[in-house]
């Protein structure tokens, strides 16, 4: 191969991927730069004007959020049958839930190896920072999953685009009558209560639209036409997404910048927490390097790394972001554009995994508890160990998308197996980081988890794919007949055509499909027909 055409080859490589360079190289420019200002001490307005691009970038991506879900989830279940999309939901949560209890179990198991909880480094944090953070143990798993039923099923779905529930404890002043003395005592009291908070309601919005594109698919030629309307409007906003994307540099630069610049000692947060960050971090790439490749190539057996290479400029994008939710549109277009996942999967599994799929969270909430435990001196049996891994899958959950929602899930675990809660105003410090990390695994479970569905789902989708195919040549069959001629040079007959003219007819039309479309009106030619001539031999008797 001659040195021209492989520096062609290398400017190609160069051309297909400038964008992801571009945002790795904003990645690398934000921590440098970031770092380097922290000895000058920016106040809080300069802070701020360095993390106005990123918060511009973050709001365009979250603003395509809401309809892409909706278009993308409708266009998608409307093209599979209603069987198809049961198989499919009850796959995909079915491998979510394994994946989550995957990553508890290996956050137990390195906290229990690495061991970076130690009560010196306790002792330092709470000597030297000041975490002002009021955190309650009132928190608990059932309201998890009572407020993840209550926003699965909304009762106003225009107000699911901007409100969702959640459940808080308010202290409420009462009066109680003292049986002894007679008297009412003023007395406090923790009252539960369901209240809304701002923030789209991702999961009931999601149910909506399945439900709404499941039905609207059975509708059949009498729905196409709102289908249509939706695969357009999902073909746009990826469209206007590929625009934003190349915002992605300078905007993961401004983020990873202010996130930097806004921390308190950094220096003394890193060196006593970083064993911490170490452990988490370790257990994030362990389990998207190996563990996660290799489920991917037993299933599918296909190469996991080019599968992974596909996936990195979201995975940059939702490191930055540290949301999956926002980073949606951008996993979109890689999965369809250059995964090639079916986008009759991804449409599906993508929004569903954005809003239940927490792996990383359930990897850190693990390692978290565990953390605590070690800070204080607490041992664990197995029972506990248990405890916390099938709590923190559960817990994941019932988690919504939102940066450092974790740290609330931890409160939940801390309290199933009786750990001093306030302690997570420790992890407040470098929560910033360490969310950044996790969101990648979530992000990347979501991916994985399309890809083998749509390994699982082969059988269904070839058939589907038959029967489209057969309504279209049965339709195609019938529009060529209805435009064939009625007869043609080559197939006149006029024995045939005196005898037997419906035959002749049938014949014509099946000539005109014969070569795959019906005879233009230029091939038609005029054709006369004789009588048979009268035998001049035989005479008529009168």
């Amino acid at each position: 191969m001659s040195p021209v055409r492989v520096t062609d080859m290398r400017w190609s490589w160069v051309r297909k991927n400038l964008l992801l360079l571009l945002t790795f190289s904003g990645v690398l420019f934000g921590v440098a730069l970031g770092l380097a200002l922290r000895a000058a001490g920016p106040d809080d307005t300069t802070i701020l004007l360095i993390s106005y691009p990123g918060e511009l970038f973050i709001r365009m991506l979250k603003l395509m959020i809401l309809p892409l879900i909706i278009a993308s989830l409708i266009s998608g279940s409307a093209s599979l049958n209603a069987k198809t999309n049961g198989y499919i939901v009850v796959r995909t949560v079915f491998y979510f839930m394994a994946t989550s209890l995957l990553n508890a179990l290996l956050g137990v198991l390195l906290v229990i190896a690495i061991h970076p909880g130690s009560p010196l480094a306790k002792q330092a944090l709470t000597e030297g920072m000041s975490t002002g953070s009021n955190t309650t143990s009132n928190v608990n798993i059932l309201d998890g999953f009572l407020d993840l039923g209550r926003n699965i099923f909304p009762e106003n779905i225009f107000q699911a685009s901007f409100q969702q529930v959640h459940t808080v404890y308010e202290e409420q002043m009462g009066t109680q009558r003292d049986n002894i003395t007679g008297m009412d005592a003023k007395i406090t009291e923790i009252v539960r209560s369901v209240k809304y908070r701002a923030g789209t309601n991702t999961l009931g919005i999601i149910v909506f639209c399945l439900v709404f594109g499941t039905l609207l698919g059975s509708l059949g030629k009498k729905g196409a036409v709102v289908v249509d309307f939706f695969s357009v409007i999902d073909t746009v906003i990826l469209k206007i997404v590929t625009g934003v994307m190349w915002l992605s540099p300078l905007g993961v630069a401004s983020v990873i910048m202010s996130k930097i610049l806004s921390v308190e000692k950094l220096a003394t947060v890193m060196s006593n927490l970083g064993l911490f960050i170490v452990t988490v971090v370790v257990g994030v790439f362990i389990y998207q390097w190996i563990i996660q490749n290799l489920i991917y190539f037993i299933f599918t057996r296909r190469n996991p790394f080019e599968f992974y290479f596909h996936l990195l400029e979201p995975w940059v994008t939702s490191f930055a972001t540290a949301s999956t939710a926002a980073t949606l549109p951008i996993t979109f277009r890689c999965m369809n554009d250059k995964c090639g996942v079916d986008p009759r999967i991804s449409r599906f599994v993508l929004p569903i995994g954005a809003t239940v799929n927490m792996d990383g969270t359930a990897l850190f909430v693990s390692v978290g508890t565990v953390f605590i435990a070690q800070m204080n001196e607490l041992p664990l049996g197995i029972g506990e160990y248990a405890t916390i891994i099938v709590t923190a899958t559960a817990a994941s959950v019932a988690s919504a998308s939102v940066p450092s929602a974790a740290l609330v899930l931890i409160l939940i675990v801390l309290t199933s197996v009786n750990l001093p809660a306030e302690d997570v105003s420790l992890l407040f410090a470098i929560d910033w980081l360490v969310d950044r990390f996790r969101t990648t695994n979530n992000m990347l479970g979501d991916c994985y988890t399309a890809a083998i569905v749509e390994h699982w789902s082969q059988n269904e989708l070839k058939a589907m794919d038959a029967d489209v195919s057969a309504d279209t040549h049965y339709a195609d069959v019938e529009k060529a007949a209805d435009l064939a001629p009625l007869v043609t040079q080559n197939d006149l007959d006029r024995e045939t055509l005196l005898h037997d003219p419906p035959a002749l007819l049938l014949k014509g039309a099946d000539a005109s499909l014969s070569n795959g479309k019906p005879v233009g009106a230029e091939e038609v030619l005029h054709v006369e027909v004789e009588s048979p001539p009268k035998d001049s031999n035989t005479t008529t008797k009168i």
